[in-house]
């Protein structure tokens, strides 16, 4: 204000004097009235050049330079500097947040007061089978069309999420997606989902898992329970309260063999992989599996079969020789439960062309229909529930023998043909195989010729 004052002053003083010098009293003050309405006339130009610079911004960049209107602009352009500065700062930080929201791994939709989508990530339109283009202002209960979901979204109670099935979810391939509606603004809504689908098929093998061992043990032990209210109310002979003991045997040695697996799962499933320290040669595997498989044939009268291991390879397998000999034995006793009396079961190993090897159990037993074979590896899966019990297994083994080749890298390949038998391969990946190494020579051995034959 004081520039403003002195300017003025300053421009009357200089017109009257100009006025008096050139022309004596009278042009005096005319000077001065001249000299007013030129500094007038002088800051209403520079007014309006900062009125026309707020209306057009940087299309128009002259600015008054001293003065009111000087100080005014340039107060005026730092603040709309400022002003811009944090509104990039607003945009990025905004773009930031939309980024992190695109890339969640939940579905996030915007709804507006109708419960129309206003904004969904691709998350969420993958889930719900929705277009983030044409499906935006469409009400989300046209889209999603679960009774389920229209129930919970019109009873106005989010305290809870729902589970809901995927729009595309199949009998085969069942999709579950967990949805949570959250309040916000002025009668908006905030959709979250999340695919559960795992969450829930692990907790259906849990209880799934929980039924059958309950199952499995409360079975032998009704058994049990009723040989032993037998021994104490009954008058037995000997020849009686012995085959009692032994069928009390049988079903004891059941109960323990059912434990036996369960803590054998729970010790693959709960230990680090084996790496390549431990050394097992496979005619080692194969020598235990023959006795093995030659005592359980005796055990359980099939003692006619012909069970056939083929020449042991000078080959070692780098793993658990525990797990391995577990696997192994668990295919042969497989093979030995299910081949008739007089069938045959060959073990041999084979050497792949891609350096792998190959751990084959071949049986002549009465085979397997395709649509089993995807499933046989899953726990307590019985292709006959009611044969598999006479057998004597857990439902176990083949769960086993899954453990153990994933974690040596292994691959598990089952071929099985109804009345012409089955044949189960562990294939070793070449990094965990090796020669034998003679210690006499430091020559790789030559493979066993002699074949074992029970």
């Amino acid at each position: 204000m004081t520039w403003r004052f002195v300017s003025f002053l300053v421009g009357q003083l200089g017109a009257g004097l100009l006025g008096w010098w050139l022309a004596g009293d009278r042009a005096a003050a005319l000077g001065l009235v001249v000299g007013g309405v030129l500094w007038l006339a002088l800051d209403s130009w520079r007014g309006a050049q900062m009125l026309r610079w707020l209306r057009q911004g940087a299309d128009f960049a002259v600015l008054p330079a001293r003065g009111l209107w000087g100080e005014a602009s340039s107060r005026a352009q730092r603040a709309l500097r400022l002003r811009e500065l944090e509104t990039a700062d607003a945009r990025r930080r905004l773009e930031e947040f939309l980024s992190a929201i695109r890339t969640s791994p939940n579905g996030v939709v915007l709804l507006d007061a109708q419960g129309r989508i206003e904004w969904c990530n691709q998350t969420a339109a993958d889930q719900f089978g929705i277009d983030p283009q044409r499906d935006l202002m469409q009400q989300v209960t046209n889209l999603l069309r679960d009774p389920a979901f229209a129930a919970y979204f019109y009873s106005g109670n989010f305290g809870r999420d729902i589970v809901i099935p995927g729009p595309r979810s199949l009998a085969s391939r069942p999709v579950k997606l967990a949805v949570h509606l959250h309040p916000y603004g002025e009668g908006r809504k905030l959709l979250l989902s999340r695919d559960v689908t795992v969450l829930e098929q692990a907790e259906a093998m849990r209880r799934d898992f929980v039924a059958n061992v309950s199952h499995e043990i409360r079975t032998p032990l009704t058994v049990l329970t009723g040989f032993v209210e037998t021994l104490q109310t009954l008058p037995l002979d000997e020849e009686e309260r012995r085959r009692y003991l032994v069928l009390m045997a049988q079903q004891a040695h059941r109960m323990q063999t059912l434990v036996g697996d369960l803590l054998t799962l729970s010790r693959l499933e709960g230990s680090p992989l084996p790496g390549a320290v431990e050394w097992t040669t496979v005619a080692e595997l194969m020598t235990q599996c023959a006795q093995e498989g030659q005592a359980l044939a005796k055990a359980v009268d099939k003692s006619s079969q012909q069970l056939r291991f083929g020449a042991a390879p000078a080959v070692e397998i780098a793993g658990s020789s525990r797990e391995l000999l577990s696997a192994l034995s668990n295919l042969v006793s497989n093979a030995v439960r299910y081949t008739p009396a007089h069938g045959t079961i060959e073990v041999q190993w084979r050497a792949l062309a891609d350096g792998r090897g190959e751990l084959s159990v071949r049986d002549s037993g009465p085979g397997i229909a395709p649509e089993h074979l995807s499933r046989l590896t899953e726990r307590f899966y019985r292709v006959d529930r009611s044969r598999s019990r006479e057998t004597g297994g857990t439902g176990l083994g083949l769960a086993i023998v899954k453990h153990v080749v994933q974690r040596h890298g292994a691959e598990l390949a089952i071929d099985s043909t109804p009345g012409l038998g089955s044949t189960f391969a562990i294939r070793f990946p070449a990094s965990r195989l090796r020669a034998v190494v003679s210690p006499a020579t430091g020559m790789p051995a030559p493979p066993a010729t002699e074949s074992l034959e029970g």
